[in-house]
């Protein structure tokens, strides 16, 4: 991709963000935080989860 495709590209994506009304993109911007993983599964994957599972399993014991 070229450098002025690349220019134009993102103009356009721009452009169309900044025509949506300011509570769509409020709207859009919260229900996209809240579709994201929690914070220790986004930086260390399954590690944190499997470990608090253990612990629990180990403490009711």
């Amino acid at each position: 991709m070229k450098t002025n495709d690349y220019v134009k590209y993102m103009t356009q994506q721009f452009v169309q963000y900044m025509d949506q009304p300011k509570e769509e993109r409020k709207t859009k911007k919260i229900q996209k935080k809240e579709e994201r993983a929690p914070f220790a599964n986004r930086w260390f994957g399954m590690i944190p989860l499997s470990f608090m599972l253990w612990y629990r399993k180990k403490k009711e014991r």
